[in-house]
């Protein structure tokens, strides 16, 4: 629960949207590094997410919102549930509200729950089927349809420059600490250089793939939809693919310390396969081709910006302990190496799974 006067406020604040009157109260989510989001509730059922939009880091938040209007008019089928944005009163798919910066709801989703980690095929096959699923319904929107949000967010270049500068300003004592992380970056940066500026289809991608941005249903274990919506924008088909095959064949959590329980699961890597054959056939061979390597590239440049952060002081992600960004580098990176000596394996299961 939040506190009576936060209370207070967020009453007020809803009434700026068109939902029914009543007396509300809010749960605190904490799921996410980057928003601040609230359950909301009436007569203890759960009704509607509220979420206030971090403008900090969504610097164009009617870009942001625009790309979510526009995705959600594709992502609508029977077996893909919709996330449904609540207007206000004037019509509009969020609102500012005083000093306390942008806000937007959502009707929640019933019978719903999100994972951290997988663990179960069923899982991995839903997460896999959704992604399909997903891409599926976005093939033929227009990518000029959709303004970057973040320039360059998944561009490894752009991260290189960032890394170095972060390095070149930062003090001793954490680039000590990041001894381990820093040459693992300078080994592995030339790996993957070129990956980043192939010519593959450009798509309209949700960006932020991690497991626990997909909800499944609690009766079911179905996946429904995706959720976070905030960075749907123009990327690569592996991004998204890379980005939650690190969340769901590996079981362990993202700052993971003990880097014997970071693993590569093959289960649940060829069950996610399962899952996304489904709806693949709109996949071309080249993003085909890309995809093991994908599957190295994302956790490393989450690791990345986990461990420029870390060297700046930790000015981008939330931090609940001190050295919780360089905990996160090294276990994105941990799986990072793992999924390298995996990559003919991936390749095979590609083929035989996918390829047609």
């Amino acid at each position: 629960m939040v506190s009576a006067k936060t209370n207070l406020e967020l009453q007020k604040l809803l009434g700026a949207f068109s939902v029914d009157q009543g007396a509300y109260t809010f749960n605190k989510i904490d799921q996410g590094f980057i928003n601040d989001t609230y359950l909301v509730l009436k007569n203890g059922q759960p009704y509607y997410i509220l979420q206030r939009i971090n403008s900090e880091v969504f610097t164009d938040v009617p870009g942001v919102m625009g790309n979510i209007t526009k995705a959600l008019s594709y992502l609508t089928d029977t077996d893909y549930s919709l996330v449904a944005l609540v207007p206000t009163i004037t019509g509009q798919s969020y609102c500012k509200f005083n000093s306390s910066g942008y806000w937007r709801l959502m009707e929640y989703i019933p019978n719903s729950l999100a994972y951290d980690s997988a663990k179960k095929t069923e899982i991995a096959f839903g997460a896999g089927k959704i992604l399909g699923k997903f891409h599926f319904l976005l093939q033929n929107a227009s990518s000029a349809q959709f303004v970057d949000t973040i320039p360059h967010f998944h561009d490894l270049h752009l991260r290189k420059e960032q890394f170095q500068k972060a390095l070149n300003k930062s003090s001793q004592e954490r680039r000590d600490k990041a001894n381990l992380a820093i040459p693992f970056v300078l080994e592995t940066l030339p790996l993957l250089l070129d990956l980043s500026s192939s010519t593959l289809p450009v798509r309209i991608c949700h960006n932020d793939t991690k497991l626990n941005n997909i909800l499944f249903s609690r009766k079911t274990n179905q996946a429904l939809c995706f959720i976070d919506l905030d960075t749907i924008m123009k990327g690569y088909f592996y991004y998204d693919f890379g980005d939650l095959v690190r969340t769901v064949a590996n079981t362990a959590k993202e700052d993971e310390k003990d880097h014997h329980k970071i693993n590569f699961d093959r289960p649940l890597f060829e069950s996610f396969l399962d899952g996304l054959a489904t709806s693949s056939a709109f996949l071309t061979a080249e993003e085909l081709k890309s995809l093991p390597l994908g599957i190295v590239f994302m956790p490393f440049i989450h690791g990345l910006r986990a461990l420029t952060d870390y060297l700046n002081n930790d000015q981008y992600y939330k931090v609940s302990y001190a050295d919780q960004n360089l905990d996160r580098s090294l276990s994105l990176f941990d799986f990072s190496k793992k999924a390298l000596s995996e990559v003919s394996y991936i390749q095979e299961m590609v083929a035989k799974k996918l390829i047609q």
